[in-house]
């Protein structure tokens, strides 16, 4: 079973505070018909909801997908990204660490299973990468629909060979010196 969201992204910005600046240059090179998770949780929601529409503008010029992580609903969003069983309207994004959280995530129709941390990560510094074999035992649990999260870029997702994922997703994987496009 692959994606049954016709716009279903491979490949995956995730958003935060970590990024500063870098953000722009991030989706500068996120290809087109990428997808990009916005989450910056620690801004008050009116500058949230700025920042977001900002991003928005450029995901609509650049042809990417812009899919919402948190309760507060955003203008523009293509989609959302957590654990609500709530279904919404547009693309549905699940994040899982383990056997139970796939599963959840098939149950709930996600389109796509965003697997975590597969490698080590700034992001999860104090968590235990899932390594490759784990990871490829949660992605076949995902049937078509994972995507490798945690020390994510070209090569370490060539590391995964045909372990089932259909793309990965990156927050510093998209900040390298060169293009980092697959």
């Amino acid at each position: 079973m692959r994606c049954h969201h016709p716009d279903c992204p491979t490949l995956w910005l995730i958003t935060d505070e970590r990024l500063g600046d870098g953000l722009w240059t991030a989706l500068d090179r996120l290809p087109r018909g990428g997808g990009v998770i916005f989450r910056h949780y620690s801004l008050p929601t009116g500058e949230r909801r700025i920042l977001f529409a900002q991003i928005a503008r450029v995901a609509r010029r650049r042809g990417l997908i812009l899919a919402r992580a948190g309760t507060t609903p955003m203008r523009g969003e293509q989609g959302v990204h957590g654990r609500s069983l709530k279904q919404g309207r547009g693309l549905r994004t699940w994040p899982a660490h383990n056997l139970r959280e796939v599963i959840a995530g098939r149950r709930a129709r996600a389109d796509a299973i965003l697997i975590s941390p597969v490698f080590p990560t700034r992001s999860h510094a104090a968590q235990r990468p899932l390594g490759v074999m784990q990871a490829a035992r949660l992605a076949q649990a995902a049937r078509g629909k994972a995507v490798a999260l945690g020390g994510m870029n070209p090569s370490s997702f060539r590391r995964l060979g045909a372990a089932g994922f259909i793309g990965w997703a990156a927050i510093d994987g998209w900040l390298g010196n060169g293009p980092t496009r697959r």
